[in-house]
């Protein structure tokens, strides 16, 4: 005889997983981290016509050591890529990042030897955000995508060692292939 069984009817049983991925998505705190014109639309988000609050955003942030999540909005130059790893290394796990704006996504129209052609070369990226700049409403709607993968995230030992993995299929992606004539 199972606890459902015991229980009167109208209750409804979840997982620790599942109670755990509403807590997660519920209470994200961003660190933002805009360097062009995507941050403008960035900022509009968290302004009362969009209200970012009620998705649990509310808290922009600029210390990683608290934010779980990394808005990457506009350009990165080769001199800000360091920096930008650095931020990511000091965030607590389990983070994610959004890549907004095209920029971010691929380099977009810089495509010279000082912007980083998409920073998936220095981080991984959860969600590409396209558009130059995108729209608040399609930040909104990148957030609640984030938010169902949030919401599934596995718990457990083998987390961590998942998250390593993707990282490296992602770096391993991104770097030329090299013959070793």
């Amino acid at each position: 005889m199972g606890l459902e069984e015991k229980l009167p009817s109208g209750i409804m049983l979840t997982t620790v997983e599942q109670v755990v991925g509403l807590a997660r998505k519920s209470s994200m705190w961003p660190a933002t981290f805009g360097l062009a014109c995507c941050a403008i639309e960035m900022m509009a988000v968290g302004g009362p016509h969009y209200d970012l609050a009620r998705f649990g955003m509310e808290k922009f942030g600029a210390t990683p050591r608290q934010a779980d999540l990394m808005v990457v909005a506009g350009r990165v130059s080769q001199k800000m890529a360091p920096v930008l790893r650095q931020i990511y290394d000091q965030m607590p796990e389990p983070k994610w990042v959004i890549a907004m704006g095209v920029c971010a996504s691929s380099g977009g129209m810089f495509n010279n030897y000082a912007i980083v052609q998409g920073v998936d070369h220095i981080v991984p990226v959860d969600m590409y955000l396209p558009g130059c700049p995108p729209r608040p409403e399609m930040f909104l709607d990148a957030v609640l995508k984030l938010h169902d993968k949030v919401q599934n995230t596995k718990l457990g030992a083998h987390r961590e060692q998942e998250i390593t993995e993707i990282e490296e299929r992602m770096l391993r992606r991104s770097l030329p292939l090299v013959s070793k004539d």
